[in-house]
């Protein structure tokens, strides 16, 4: 074995602290408060704190960056009277409504106008929080009934532009929407509100020994009903598959108010169409989602992590072959991070793997079960095939939960720190394995020819890293720059699109496609398929309220 290979005996953990996404530049930070004085309470919400005074605003609204965008002239334009039926719609909380229709309140629609990249903002002048479903059907039928466009938001952590607005479009958030309603320790099924926060229903699950089928970077600041409508993957998806195939039931509200009662909590239902999955995936363009059930594995007892320094791609995927063969019923994440990532990494974090030596390649292994010593065995024995066959030059496994904390961190924390210098390119694709990293290595030619990469300010991009979920074959190919700039984007889109389409990939693998992929679909989708969609659109919403200018 080598002699670079240190092995520091694995342990079990319960929950692993994550980082919460980033906040657009000039949004106020968040944190979570329990509304009772019990961490396992089911109320939770989010509560700004200070610091907004000191964040740069963005540099341009949407529609002035996206000039071909046009205001849908269908759509009404929002009068005090439409403010004052709302306001009879929902409670006396002060935290109900933010109308900036009455009075300037700028400070406090921003974080509903923008999203965390800095890179979409919109002009809604009017936030609705309301805290029942009944609310939200009255709202959107009142909506619909004077053509009002809406964006129903969750925490906002989404990539594509999403889950905010272009134009005017009244911002329907579901954060007040936080209660756990639910939980059957036998079966595992939780029934929750659309708002409650991702890390809070974690917790509230590890609480009784049982996990969240999802994890994400965003956990502390997403909401289950946004993972939910956008289809996300995550870091578990290799174990535990998707929310197509974990979401049991949900309720909604379509467009004229209509309640869809699906909360089903059965497993099993073979009774006509699946009509709940064309809201997994949706982005809220045919309904909002207001609570989900879903069914949660019971957490493992004994979970391990190890990170590895890799020559090339090409041992990235032996490993991953090696460790389905070796470690096939524990695996529960396999992911793999170029060296410029975590170069980035360092100069942006101060933070490192702890291995000795610099590679091309890192991997990090997370392995679940439920006995650690029967866990810990087959990890060495992997962990001593690979080495020995000279498939990984440098490894660690971490001997307790701070040291997991740390390794991850380094996977994690990748989407934040590449946001340091300014804003980043980012495109979420799936790709056969082999060509994987290809698009990577003709992504950073490309840009080096056009003249826009290099270590000063004039140069608008700084590099070009490739990150991802390895077991799902999804790449994600991100772009730092110092400032979004036109002539970067134009050489990048549709050049990466037509990239996927050759290898016939998918321009989306999990971030969903809002309005920055809108365009784009047809690289992906055949024109049947995207007539269908667009077909289904119309049906549920002739009117097309509903988070309109994205999606197709």
């Amino acid at each position: 074995m080598s002699s670079a290979y240190r092995l520091l005996r694995p342990v079990a953990r319960t929950t692993r602290t994550t980082l919460r996404h980033p906040r657009p530049a000039y949004r106020p930070a968040t944190r979570l408060i329990c509304t009772t004085s019990q961490r396992n309470s089911t109320s939770w919400e989010q509560s700004d704190v200070e610091g907004k005074e000191n964040i740069p605003q963005p540099l341009a609204y949407t529609a002035d960056k996206y000039p071909n965008i046009q205001r849908d002239s269908r759509f009404a334009q929002l009068t005090q009277d439409h403010v004052s039926h709302f306001k009879s719609i929902l409670d006396d909380s002060p935290s109900a409504i933010i109308d900036g229709l009455s009075q300037d309140q700028s400070s406090d629609l921003d974080p509903y106008n923008a999203d965390w990249m800095r890179k979409y903002r919109g002009q809604s002048k009017l936030v609705l929080r309301p805290k029942t479903t009944e609310q939200v059907s009255q709202i959107l039928k009142y909506c619909n009934d004077n053509k009002l466009a809406v964006v129903p938001q969750g925490g906002n952590t989404g990539l594509v532009g999403g889950s905010v607005p272009v134009f005017d479009e009244i911002v329907i958030s579901l954060a007040r929407m936080n209660e756990i309603r639910s939980f059957d320790e036998v079966s595992g099924i939780l029934v929750a509100d659309s708002g409650v926060i991702l890390e809070v229903a974690d917790n509230y699950l590890a609480d009784r020994k049982h996990i969240f089928p999802l994890d994400l970077g965003a956990k502390g600041s997403c909401h289950v009903g946004g993972v939910v409508a956008t289809n996300a993957g995550g870091l578990r998806l290799l174990r535990y598959g998707s929310m197509h195939g974990n979401i049991l039931g949900l309720e909604a509200v379509l467009p004229d108010g209509t309640i869809v009662d699906d909360l089903s909590t059965l497993r099993k239902n073979n009774t006509g169409y699946d009509i709940k999955q064309l809201f997994i995936g949706g982005e809220g363009t045919i309904g909002i989602i207001t609570a989900i059930s879903v069914l949660c594995p019971q957490r493992s007892q004994a979970v391990s992590v190890a990170a590895f320094g890799v020559e090339s791609f090409e041992k990235c995927q032996q490993a991953f072959i090696e460790a389905k063969k070796k470690l096939g019923e524990i695996i529960s994440a396999f992911e793999f991070m170029d060296a410029t990532s975590q170069r980035l990494m360092k100069i942006a974090k101060d933070r490192k793997l702890p291995l000795e030596g610099k590679y091309p390649f890192y991997v990090l292994i997370e392995t679940s079960g439920s006995n650690a010593e029967h866990d810990q065995e087959k990890l060495e024995a992997f962990l001593e095939h690979v080495m020995s066959e000279e498939i990984v030059a440098d490894g660690t496994v971490a001997e307790n939960q701070t040291q997991q904390n740390e390794l991850w961190a380094c996977r994690e924390g990748i989407a934040e720190a590449l946001n340091h210098w300014g804003g980043v390119y980012k495109y979420d694709l799936s790709l056969p394995l082999p060509q994987l990293y290809d698009l990577v290595e003709k992504t950073r030619a490309k840009m080096q020819e056009a003249g826009v990469m290099g270590d000063t300010d004039e140069y608008p991009v700084v590099d070009v890293v490739g990150y991802g979920h390895m077991g799902d074959s999804n790449l994600h190919l991100n772009v730092p720059v110092r400032r979004f700039d036109k002539k970067v984007e134009k050489i990048l889109e549709p050049w990466v699109y037509e990239q996927v389409q050759e290898l016939k990939g998918s321009i989306s693998a999990e971030h969903g496609l809002g309005i920055a992929k809108k365009d784009y679909i047809e690289y992906s989708r055949s024109s049947t398929m995207v007539g269908l969609m667009k077909g289904i659109k119309k049906m549920y919403d002739p009117n097309g309220i509903m988070n309109p200018y994205k999606y197709i």
